[in-house]
């Protein structure tokens, strides 16, 4: 691993409508577990912040996290749907909770679709897949981004920008 890159595990979103997958790694960033499957919260009009975020934000804390990847789903053809637009205002969100931890956007395109062959390789039935495919999904999007860091002795993804306070 390059000396570039600061020493601290990463934590791997998977987004869902209804569920968000969370997956972690070792400090040198070897290599993806998985840590648990949230339900999502979904909005609050009160303006408190989502169980799930709240969740996420004290993973980021608690295992000093250095980073943050959140899948972008994008089209097999590279386009962006109402996925994508879900998990770019996610991510910002979440950014701006973990601040001055990085929150990158990196592409997905199938790891739902692997999460759920590997799980059927492993013998899991269809019924037993919704408990952990978010997991292992999540899994996938941090152990590709930590293949592109070794690769590349940088960040991949794009980052996510943490909007500036403003006076109310």
């Amino acid at each position: 691993m390059s000396d570039a890159l600061p020493r601290g595990a990463r934590l791997g979103i998977d987004v869902g409508s209804v569920r968000v997958g969370l997956a972690s790694s070792d400090p040198d960033g070897l290599v993806a577990t998985p840590v648990e499957t949230l339900a999502r919260d979904g909005g609050h009009a009160d303006g408190t912040v989502p169980a799930d975020l709240v969740r996420i934000a004290s993973e980021v804390g608690e295992r000093s996290a250095s980073v943050v990847y959140v899948g972008l789903p994008r089209h097999l053809k590279g386009t962006e749907g109402a996925a994508a637009e879900a998990a770019r205002s996610y991510a910002e969100r979440l950014a701006s909770l973990v601040a001055p931890v990085e929150v990158r956007l990196v592409d997905e395109r199938m790891t739902s679709v692997s999460a759920h062959q590997a799980l059927h390789a492993s013998g899991r039935t269809g019924r037993k897949h919704r408990a952990v495919v978010d997991q292992v999904a999540a899994v996938i999007i941090l152990q590709t981004a930590l293949d592109g860091e070794r690769a590349s002795a940088r960040r991949p993804g794009i980052l996510v920008d943490v909007p500036a306070p403003t006076d109310d």
